[in-house]
């Protein structure tokens, strides 16, 4: 569906199927003349009126849709700092194991190839721990913005 209207007459509507095209702009033309034959055009158009000057009317997006965009997306980074919380919490204790670790490279006391071994196991771990620590961190700034939205959202009218 398109709708067209008038610069003289913005209050008319003039509702066609399809898209915008000569033909849809034909069609809203005859509605335009039938208005006119009926007397029921508020405004005088000169003469040599056409199609092209009808004004496509574009629907614009209602505030209440961005509303609802930006709560769900608050909710879903919510719910993303939650999983990273959970998971930085539980590997927390087993990488700051390894973190001890590592300290007997910098040492000069021998170490044994099972210490090593353990040791470069405990790497992925370290690794894992810190990347999700990281994402947490970032995701945790991110969810300052989308608890302000929430509150917003949450707010009772006031009387």
């Amino acid at each position: 569906m398109v709708q067209y209207t008038l610069a003289q007459s913005p209050e008319i509507i003039l509702t066609v199927a399809g898209k915008d095209s000569a033909k849809a702009r034909d069609k809203a033309m005859d509605q335009l003349m039938k208005l006119l034959d009926e007397g029921k055009l508020p405004t005088e158009l000169e003469d040599g009126f056409g199609p092209k000057q009808l004004i496509e009317v574009k629907e614009t997006p209602t505030d209440t849709a961005g509303d609802e965009d930006a709560i769900t997306q608050a909710v879903q980074i919510l719910s993303n700092l939650a999983t990273l919380k959970l998971k930085v919490q539980e590997s927390r204790t087993e990488a700051m194991e390894v973190r001890k670790a590592v300290d007997v490279l910098f040492s000069d006391n021998t170490v044994t190839e099972e210490e090593i071994a353990r040791l470069k196991e405990g790497f992925k771990i370290l690794k894992n721990y810190a990347q999700a620590n990281l994402r947490y961190q970032e995701a945790r700034a991110k969810a300052e913005q989308a608890r302000q939205v929430l509150d917003e959202a949450l707010k009772s009218p006031e009387k």
